[in-house]
C-alpha cells in the first residue's frame, strides 16, 4: 500500500549512495536520504515551534544518483515528492518491525542557506 506524499524537510545526515547490478544492463543507482519533516507553527514572538515532525528515510532511484550524492548535504532544506511505502523488517533480535519510507520521484533543493549555484554546460552544445 502506498500514498502520494509531498513534504518540506531538512536532510539529517550525509546521503548514502549505493549501486546494484542489473544483469548486463547499467547498474541501478540509489540515493538514500535521512530527513526530518517538521511542522513549524509560528509563535507570537515571530519564531517557530515544531509540533509533530517526524524522521523518514527517503529513497531516490535515478541514474544520476552518484552525481547527486555530492549535491545534497546535511542540513539542506528540500522538497520531497513521491509515495509513502510500508516497510516491514526484522531487527537484530528477530522482532518484527514496521516503518514507512518515502520512494521519491523528485527531491528539490530549496534556497534556504544556499550561498551560490553553478550550472554545468548543457550537453550537446545547446542552451
Amino acid at each position: 500500500m502506498s500514498t502520494h506524499f509531498v513534504g518540506e524537510s531538512n536532510i539529517g545526515s550525509a546521503p548514502d549512495y549505493r549501486e546494484f547490478q542489473n544483469r548486463n544492463d547499467e547498474p541501478r543507482r540509489l540515493l538514500r536520504l535521512n530527513v526530518y519533516f517538521d511542522n513549524p507553527i509560528p509563535k507570537k514572538d515571530g519564531d517557530y515551534e515544531d509540533r509533530g515532525g517526524f524522521w523518514a528515510p527517503v529513497e531516490l532511484w535515478h541514474r544520476e544518483a552518484e552525481h547527486w550524492k555530492t549535491l545534497y548535504q546535511k542540513g539542506m532544506r528540500v522538497l520531497v515528492e513521491g509515495r509513502t511505502v510500508r516497510d516491514e523488517w526484522e531487527d537484530a533480535d528477530e522482532n518484527e518491525r514496521v516503518t514507512f519510507k518515502i520512494e521519491a520521484r523528485r527531491v528539490g533543493i530549496l534556497p534556504y542557506r544556499i550561498e551560490s549555484v553553478a550550472l554545468s554546460a548543457k550537453a550537446g552544445g545547446g542552451q
